[in-house]
């Protein structure tokens, strides 16, 4: 049996859309069960990139707490090649440390190969 590319699964489809709406929350949402059933590091980076939804969500209302996330995310993602599974994730990574800095005024892009 051939394993899906994660970007192939609904969650992630689904998050991607969400993503490029600015509805951070159901991106963690929309990720969250296929998180729970992956391992290693399908699991790394899908619990990395909830937590960097997470960070921009909580920003909204604590830039504290977003940061607090991203350094989470981070820890996550470290181990991680720069690209994984057709996801950038350095500059996602730097994607939504930039968001942050500047308070949100701009929308963090998900890059994709």
């Amino acid at each position: 049996m051939q394993k899906v590319p994660l970007l192939a699964t609904p969650e992630y489809l689904e998050a991607l859309n969400l993503w490029n709406r600015g509805q951070f929350w159901e991106v963690h949402e929309a990720l969250e069960p296929l998180w729970l059933r992956l391992s290693g590091p399908d699991r790394e980076l899908t619990q990395g990139i909830i937590l960097l939804a997470a960070a921009l969500h909580k920003a909204q209302s604590s830039p504290t707490g977003g940061w607090r996330n991203f350094d989470k995310a981070l820890k996550r993602l470290e181990g991680l090649p720069e690209t994984y599974q057709g996801i950038q994730v350095r500059a996602l990574v730097e994607e939504v440390r930039r968001a942050l800095q500047n308070s949100l005024q701009c929308r963090p892009d998900f890059p994709l190969l």
